[in-house]
């Protein structure tokens, strides 16, 4: 199956998800290129910006997981 690079864009708005995010992104990590974290204490969230190399369905698993959080936004942009 061909790997794609994306970009999940996440928004956790409730703390306490946090470490349900965390559990979720460690059970990807072979397929994390990086992660850029960033605390928006004014805002009260917190936003994750993460580089995926993986499959299509690897990356709609993890899009799906992080989706079902409650507390938590996030979308994908996929290369073609």
């Amino acid at each position: 199956m061909e790997e794609k690079i994306a970009v999940i864009a996440i928004i956790v708005k409730e703390e306490a998800a946090s470490e349900k995010v965390n559990s979720i992104l460690h059970e990807y990590r072979d397929y994390i290129v990086g992660r850029l974290g960033i605390p928006y204490r004014k805002k009260g969230v917190n936003v994750i910006s993460v580089v995926i190399d993986a499959s299509q369905e690897v990356i709609n698993g993890l899009s799906g997981k992080l989706g079902m959080t409650d507390g938590v936004t996030s979308k994908v942009l996929t290369t073609k």
